[in-house]
């Protein structure tokens, strides 16, 4: 259980309905709600992609609405996490949404 305590950094890819349905608002909400920091943004070939950063536990919970719940509006098809890796300290002081 000490691991589930450590922080950990996950980069991440959304496909589906997921621009112009307020997806990336949502997901700095539910991110702030968990106590994570990290951003989020749209990409040029229609997906959302970005980075979480926190307690191991709290990023699973958030990857896991990532993956099934999303915006009221967005039809997620697929998300794909990488690079996952254990961090010492957040490397982001809060949750961004970028241009």
């Amino acid at each position: 259980m000490a691991a589930a305590a450590g922080l950990v950094s996950v980069d991440y890819e959304v496909s589906g309905k997921v621009q112009g349905v307020f997806f990336r608002k949502y997901t700095q909400g539910e991110a702030k709600r968990l106590g994570l920091v990290g951003w989020v943004q749209n990409t040029s070939h229609g997906t959302v992609q970005g980075q979480i950063q926190g307690p191991a536990d709290r990023v699973r919970e958030l990857q896991e609405w990532l993956r099934k719940v999303g915006s009221p509006q967005s039809r997620i098809s697929r998300a794909d996490f990488s690079n996952e890796r254990k961090i010492t300290a957040l490397e982001h002081k809060d949750f961004q949404i970028l241009k």
